[in-house]
């Protein structure tokens, strides 16, 4: 099947991959861009496993075609790390508490909260399930999850009661522009079962 060189802006930085026009987003990221925290779970849209942020909203890299995303922002999981690769706040929540297991799951479980925070910036536990409903979990039963979630959440609301720092670190970050701060987002964007590699690992973003 002929290929055509397309331009995707991943995590910010453009770049440029050959594609046939049947090549799924998923592929082309974790295959391609070598990108392992894009991972293949149901391939059907029900697992996010392969959860990604397309202009900002969780979709599933295993029913976007890699031709569809072009001119959109791509966001993986590596987009919230630091530049020293130190893990995002909302990955430390899920480290601290026990969100992340098996680690399988963790990326898409983590972009899905963080987009929803963007949005909303302080949801309810029900509006955060209600938002994971697309994202399956073997491991934890959902409760650590939601824990860390709603600790980072607290942690948002301590730093911006408390911009002195007075209260101690905060949790908010500049990176993918959280909420409530002036901080340019990055191009930014999971099958809920956490990595084999154990829960550091994922909440990291590294492949398993």
């Amino acid at each position: 099947m002929t290929k055509a060189q397309v331009t995707l802006k991943v995590n910010g930085v453009l770049r440029d991959v050959w594609v046939s026009p049947s090549d799924l987003l998923l592929d082309v990221l974790h295959d391609g861009l070598g990108l392992g925290e894009v991972r293949y779970g149901c391939g059907e849209g029900v697992c996010g496993t392969c959860t990604i942020l397309l202009d900002g909203e969780p979709v599933s890299a295993c029913l976007t075609l890699a031709v569809q995303a072009e001119g959109h922002d791509v966001t993986t999981l590596s987009a919230l790390l630091g530049e020293d690769d130190s893990l995002h706040p909302l990955q430390q929540a899920f480290l601290r508490l026990g969100g992340s297991q098996c680690g399988f799951c963790t990326p898409g479980v983590i972009l899905t909260a963080h987009s929803l925070i963007r949005r909303e910036r302080a949801p309810s536990r029900e509006q955060i399930r209600y938002e994971l409903v697309g994202n399956l979990c073997r491991c934890t039963g959902y409760t650590k999850i939601l824990d860390s979630i709603e600790a980072y959440i607290a942690g948002l609301g301590a730093e911006h009661a408390d911009p002195a720092g007075t209260a101690g670190p905060g949790t908010g970050d500049h990176r993918l522009g959280e909420p409530g701060t002036d901080g340019p987002g990055t191009a930014g964007p999971g099958t809920d079962g956490p990595g084999t590699d154990g829960p550091g690992t994922d909440a990291a973003g590294e492949a398993p």
